[in-house]
């Protein structure tokens, strides 16, 4: 179980990379580091990261929508 859930997160991590140009592909990447992360400590360090700079860029994003909104 444990060899299918990393070789899955794998190929979801690096398909989600490999289509970064494409709309939802961070999702496969989260997916990926998820998969990772039960079994490689690594990997939740990565999944941290990128939570926090995703939650970064949507508060960001609404920020300035915001503004833009109230002008």
């Amino acid at each position: 179980m444990r060899t299918l859930r990393l070789t899955f997160g794998a190929i979801m991590l690096l398909s989600g990379i490999i289509l970064t140009l494409l709309p939802g592909s961070i999702l496969l990447v989260v997916g990926g580091l998820v998969m990772l992360s039960y079994d490689w400590p690594r990997a939740r360090g990565w999944l941290k990261y990128s939570q926090k700079t995703m939650t970064t860029g949507a508060r960001k994003i609404d920020r300035f929508l915001l503004l833009r909104k109230l002008r």
